[in-house]
């Protein structure tokens, strides 16, 4: 929910929290796959493909990733889940131009299509979807309960919402660790590789604003979702959430 705490890409800006994001994205588009990988060490692969496994099982045939971003997570899952189709969305115009590129190389148009669109408020209709995705998208929208309760509604009734999302770990020495590398070393590699130098300084102070775990399902269960699971990943570094409707 957007509060005085809201923790914004540039705190020497007026315009609110998702112009600043799209703009921020926009910044980094072309540097974002290799710092994702880089930065994570290539474990954010791993989170995506297990991620991904848990829809094995119920075989969707119309997702929606949202924050789709450069579309390798829709893009894992067309792999792995084979649907009918995927439709990304994502609030920067510079990311889906990175995501167009992939999709017309891999001649996946008819299987993989991406629109401008706002999260929060999704351009389809209720009840569409068999599964939607979202892969460390949701701690970026200005009000959580109210993208969260969209998501849920573009759902079909017993279908499943997979998140994924940074957290903070609790135990030492994994929480030191993190909070060092995090705070310090990520922030000055993206201002090496990135044209933005405050992209990779908003990334801990949005996760450490995040109200990751029970905190999350929570509001999960508060906006529509019967079932939700939270299953922490590498030592409480990122976390999976379900959500059935």
């Amino acid at each position: 929910m957007a509060t005085s705490e809201t923790v914004k890409p540039y705190n020497d800006n007026d315009a609110d929290k998702k112009q600043q994001v799209a703009d921020m994205f926009d910044n980094i588009s072309g540097t974002y796959d290799f710092l994702n990988h880089f930065l994570s060490l290539g474990i954010d692969i791993i989170w995506r493909k297990k991620a991904i496994r848990t829809l094995k099982a119920s075989q969707p045939q119309y997702l929606l990733d949202v924050a789709t971003g450069t579309g390798d997570f829709a893009l894992e899952a067309l792999r792995m889940l084979n649907p009918r189709k995927i439709i990304g969305v994502d609030i920067s115009q510079g990311m889906l131009d990175v995501a167009k590129e992939k999709i017309t190389k891999k001649n996946l148009g008819d299987r993989f299509e991406v629109v401008l669109g706002d999260s929060e408020n999704l351009p389809f209709a209720a009840d569409t979807f068999d599964a939607v995705t979202v892969a460390f998208g949701v701690r970026n929208f200005e009000n959580l309960e109210k993208g969260l309760a969209d998501i849920c509604r573009v759902l079909k009734p017993g279908g499943k919402a997979v998140i994924l999302e940074f957290s903070k770990p609790k135990r030492f020495p994994v929480k030191q660790l993190y909070h060092f590398y995090f705070n310090h070393i990520t922030p000055r590699i993206g201002k090496v590789f990135s044209k933005d130098h405050r992209a990779y300084s908003y990334l801990p102070e949005s996760v450490a604003q995040f109200p990751d775990g029970q905190r999350f399902t929570d509001i999960l269960h508060r906006v529509g979702f019967s079932q939700t699971v939270c299953r922490p990943q590498t030592f409480g570094i990122c976390t999976l959430y379900i959500g059935t409707k």
